[in-house]
């Protein structure tokens, strides 16, 4: 088993990434938010904003051309798109277009109209597209039209400014060779020589191109477009309907809420995978208990019929019994990290069952002696029977020597408890030579000896019995404890001799017994149950002469009617002679 704790392969992307997404489901509070507040968002877009509208208008851009009809002719010469667009949107056409909505009462400046203008040109063509939001459907034609209109206005009037500065060029130039012709002519009157008459010549040439060049420049077609698609007003408003800003909303707040689970995950100290539990403890897990609790006022799960609790527990006790580690000492010690350890007294119970279906003689020890209550959870199940004679001669104190109980588990067979006993000087109890004889009785084969334990890092009980148990089971609830605690019961398990044998999940099945087992502690301390315990070394539960596992050898006692001697258990203690 010790192969068995290593974690998968880190480099398993896949894997990795299937189990942080499982990580992350674990904060379902935190996505149930998130998608919350997305719905919320969406549906206040749907329902609280303004309605607007948007209309428009398709315009086609041509350039000025002499002769649209002539074979060859082309309307898109030297027109650059990209900056037509860019002057569709400039102050100068707005401001145009303004002056004309206020001759039609239409009172807005050329910013805020300019505001709600969108100007694109679909791929490959030479038209742009005119899209105007407006607070009414007739706003927004208006303007959209106007816009429109301004722009084909304000290209026609570049144009003819064009034209008209390129005339003047051609007329500043035409005009003194119009008078040095007339001086060349007076010339030649006069009987010039023939030098004048070809220069006269020349010059009638240049003033014939310029003129030609100025007419055709007064033929040209300064048509600047067309206004292809006239806007028209809108009869729906413009945006995304409630159904579609809703289901953006859920995306957006799903996003939302995987980032704030994100968030708390990087930031959770607790343990977020059985990745993390192997890694962080050491060893591997043993089981998981399922979500299931034990017959009704009783702690034991096996034995009171076919239950999944009780398979999980039969699973671990075989998985335990195949361990080397644990084969070869046979001793046990069940604890939890810290806070309540009902879920170990439980564990602690069931597993001491389980090894006692499997034919195994079951010692159980209860070494919680600050609030101990195993007897009072395991109930009538426990009968008191005669300790072993070495047990009255021990002057230690009353406990592990007071007494002794077998446990009935129906169908199953019965295992030894040794219940617990508030003393005063727990750390004395817990070292006495006692213990260490109860504990080497596993030395004996075919005999397993379980250690209940308080919490390890409440309390420092088990760290002083880890040197003669050695054996550790964790049984803890991931969803409490930390990887720091599981890091931490790794060194200390370590630092006193002892090996972490596995981890028994639970999942809080135990806490609605948490206030059963504080009310019965309360009563306990109230009417001074445990001051019988107290009382000696031979007095044990009742004051009698104590309870224990039934003896063998020269320790038999004769039996009697007492129902614990009819169920076959083995003694699994030693005479004093043998130790």
């Amino acid at each position: 088993m010790t192969a068995q704790h290593r974690a998968p392969d880190d480099q398993d992307e896949p894997a990795l990434l299937r189990d942080q997404f499982r990580q992350l489901l674990r904060y379902r509070p935190l996505l149930a938010t998130g998608v919350a507040i997305g719905l919320l968002g969406g549906g206040y877009l749907a329902l609280g904003g303004e309605d607007t509208y948007t209309a428009t208008g398709e315009v086609l851009v041509r350039s000025a051309i002499s002769d649209p009809f002539a074979a060859g002719a082309s309307a898109d010469k030297g027109i650059n798109i990209g900056s037509e667009r860019q002057t569709a949107v400039s102050d100068t056409v707005g401001t145009l277009a303004a002056g004309t909505l206020l001759k039609a009462g239409d009172d807005v400046t050329a910013n805020k109209l300019l505001a709600g203008l969108q100007v694109t040109n679909p791929p490959n063509t030479l038209a742009l597209r005119f899209s105007y939001t407006g607070a009414t459907p007739e706003q927004a034609r208006a303007r959209a039209e106007a816009l429109a209109g301004a722009y084909l206005t304000h290209r026609k009037a570049r144009t003819e400014d064009s034209i008209k500065n390129m005339s003047d060029g051609y007329r500043a130039q035409l005009d003194p060779l119009e008078e040095k012709r007339d001086l060349l002519e007076k010339q030649i009157g006069a009987g010039a020589a023939d030098d004048v008459s070809s220069a006269r010549a020349n010059i009638i040439v240049a003033i014939s191109e310029l003129t030609r060049k100025i007419s055709e420049l007064k033929a040209l077609d300064t048509t600047p477009g067309y206004l292809n698609k006239k806007p028209v007003a809108p009869t729906t408003p413009t945006g995304a309907g409630l159904p579609l800003l809703l289901g953006l909303g859920g995306v957006v707040g799903l996003a939302l809420g995987l980032l704030l689970s994100w968030v708390r995950l990087v930031f959770d100290p607790a343990v977020r995978s059985t990745r993390e539990l192997v890694h962080s403890l050491g060893a591997p897990l043993l089981g998981t208990l399922p979500r299931e609790r034990a017959a009704a006022g009783s702690l034991l799960a096996i034995g009171r019929g076919g239950s999944r609790l009780a398979e999980e527990y039969r699973a671990v006790a075989f998985r335990l019994a195949y361990d080397p580690s644990f084969a070869e000492s046979r001793r046990l010690l069940v604890t939890a990290p810290r806070g309540d350890s009902t879920a170990a007294a439980a564990a602690a119970a069931n597993l001491s069952a389980a090894f006692a279906e499997m034919g195994r003689d079951v010692l159980l020890v209860e070494a919680d002696l600050r609030t101990p209550s195993l007897a009072d959870d395991l109930g009538s199940a426990a009968h008191e029977v005669r300790p072993p004679r070495w047990a009255g001669e021990e002057g230690d104190g009353p406990w592990p020597t007071g007494g002794r109980s077998n446990v009935d588990v129906p169908g199953s067979g019965a295992f030894a408890l040794i219940p617990g006993t508030t003393v005063d000087n727990v750390p004395r109890a817990l070292t006495s030579p006692s213990v260490g004889r109860i504990v080497a009785e596993a030395d004996r084969p075919g005999v397993v000896v379980i250690v209940l334990a308080p919490p390890v890092l409440s309390y420092a009980d088990a760290v002083a019995l880890v040197d003669r148990v050695e054996g550790v089971m964790i049984v803890c609830d991931p969803r409490e404890v930390h990887r720091g605690d599981l890091e931490r019961i790794r060194e200390i398990i370590g630092a006193s001799g002892g090996s972490v044998l596995g981890a028994l999940l639970h999942t809080g099945r135990s806490r609605l017994r948490g206030a059963d087992r504080g009310a019965k502690s309360s009563r306990r301390r109230s009417t001074g149950r445990d001051g019988g315990r107290d009382g000696g070394g031979g007095g044990g539960r009742g004051g009698g002469g104590g309870g224990g596992a039934p003896a063998t050898g020269a320790d038999a006692p004769e039996r009697t009617g007492d129902p614990a001697e009819t169920l076959g258990l083995r003694s699994v203690t030693l005479p004093a002679a043998r130790r």
